[in-house]
């Protein structure tokens, strides 16, 4: 399969999404409990996956849109991602994350000729992974500190809501009519 347009990459800096309410998705990251974190993460694999199984989820609505199944390949790296992330945190002081540039892996990982069903499963694994991670956090570890690569700093508490956000954006930009991949957060 040919490789697809690739659209402009995006260059925002999402951290505004903790501190208020996104207009796009609606999600106010700032009022999420973080104890709802695991469910939230959950409920975003549920209708990525339930999407994944549509007959059409590889095809894109227009070349410049992600298809359902590139933008679950999307989100199964961003938990995985998310997942090394939170770990680290809690098992490192003050930990720099390595630069992750998501459209690079989009292209090196070909992400629409994967298989929908494999995708699906992946997805499954990685945000029950991050979901526990998240759940298992105590009560004196959410201050924790790490910070990306770019010099943006995040607790253990607001890396969950960032990572939230994304998650229920990308749910938000699948049930769009007018789903574009530059609306993906940054990573």
């Amino acid at each position: 399969m040919p490789e697809p347009m690739t659209p402009p990459p995006d260059d925002k800096d999402w951290t505004w999404v903790l501190s208020e309410p996104c207009a796009e998705c609606g999600l106010e990251a700032a009022a999420i409990d973080r104890a709802r974190l695991p469910a939230l993460i959950d409920s975003a694999v549920a209708a990525f996956r339930s999407r994944l199984a549509e007959p059409d989820a590889a095809r894109r609505s227009d070349p410049q849109t992600w298809s359902v199944l590139e933008y679950a390949c999307h989100v199964r790296d961003v938990c995985r991602t998310f997942d090394e992330r939170v770990t680290l945190m809690l098992t490192r002081d003050n930990p720099r994350f390595a630069n992750w540039d998501q459209d690079e892996t989009a292209l090196a990982e070909r992400y629409w000729t994967q298989d929908p069903a494999v995708v699906s499963t992946e997805l499954q694994v990685a945000g029950a992974h991050v979901a526990q991670a998240f759940a298992t956090v105590a009560d004196d570890q959410w201050q924790r500190p790490g910070r990306r690569s770019n010099g943006s700093v995040f607790t253990v508490d607001s890396l969950g809501r960032y990572f939230v956000h994304d998650l229920v954006h990308h749910v938000h930009d699948i049930r769009s009519a007018r789903h574009r991949p530059r609306h993906r957060p940054r990573p």
